[in-house]
């Protein structure tokens, strides 16, 4: 009973700021508008070698609507904060394994984001872009296992963020290199297809295309369903991490005085 406990808390403290977050929706969704109608404009005056103005066009929406479930999680899932507090001598202490505890709250957060800010923004786009909406249940159930597993792996990457505090007292610059690099590797700003050879290369080496670009391309049915696959495997690897981060960061918690 403890993860719908953790996670209901969180998602109930959100609601008392749904007014000022809806500024931060309409801000994402015009910001969604502008790289469409960049997008269009490149799109009339050059090729897209594997895509359509219009596929582009939806790719590009998409990936701006589910951002805010598959990139915009809790920086570094406020385990520096902790530390700075002291708190996380506590957490600590806590029966329960701080990746959980911290994991459950995110849920709460991310399932507030999933319904105040990405349904609005694809809602939005779905009228006014006319999105295409998937009629093959195989393809929604292929779409919410990614958008799922891309939400997981980013919650576990910012808990490794978060938890190298205890070693620098500070991680924000590694959130912000983090996030730098998956707008460029997850596909966000341009499809994979379109990087230089070697950077593709690199890139399905990470985690990062099951981020976005894979959740994406199975939605608008450019990739099998059975692509997601890739992103269970390293929810997997993460998890094997995040436990062993904890373990360490107990001991560290205890050389420096308990």
């Amino acid at each position: 009973m403890l993860f719908p406990v953790l996670a209901s808390k969180t998602y109930s403290r959100n609601l008392q700021y749904r007014a000022s977050h809806a500024i931060n929706t309409l801000a994402s969704a015009v910001f969604g508008l502008i790289y469409v109608s960049i997008w269009r404009g490149i799109g009339e005056s050059s090729a897209m070698e594997g895509y359509t103005v219009g596929s582009v066009v939806h790719y590009v929406a998409l990936n701006q609507a589910f951002l805010w479930v598959t990139i915009f999680v809790t920086h570094g899932l406020a385990i520096e904060r902790s530390v700075r507090t002291g708190q996380i001598a506590i957490e600590l202490l806590r029966p329960v394994n701080l990746f959980y505890q911290l994991m459950c709250r995110e849920w709460g957060q991310i399932a507030y984001q999933l319904l105040y800010k990405t349904m609005p923004i694809y809602l939005l786009y779905l009228f006014t872009l006319s999105l295409p909406v998937p009629s093959d249940a195989s393809t929604w159930l292929g779409f919410i296992g990614a958008i799922l597993s891309a939400a997981y792996i980013s919650i576990c990457i910012n808990y490794l963020i978060g938890i190298t505090s205890l070693w620098t007292t500070e991680s924000q610059w590694l959130y912000w290199v983090h996030y730098s690099v998956s707008t460029v590797l997850s596909g966000f700003l341009i499809p994979i297809e379109w990087l230089p050879g070697w950077l593709q290369v690199v890139s399905r080496w990470t985690p990062y295309p099951y981020l976005q670009f894979i959740p994406s391309k199975i939605y608008l049915g450019l990739e099998p369903v059975t692509s997601m696959l890739g992103g269970l495997v390293w929810g997997a690897g993460f998890t094997l991490l995040c436990l062993f981060a904890t373990a360490w960061a107990r001991r560290q918690v205890e050389v420096q005085g308990g």
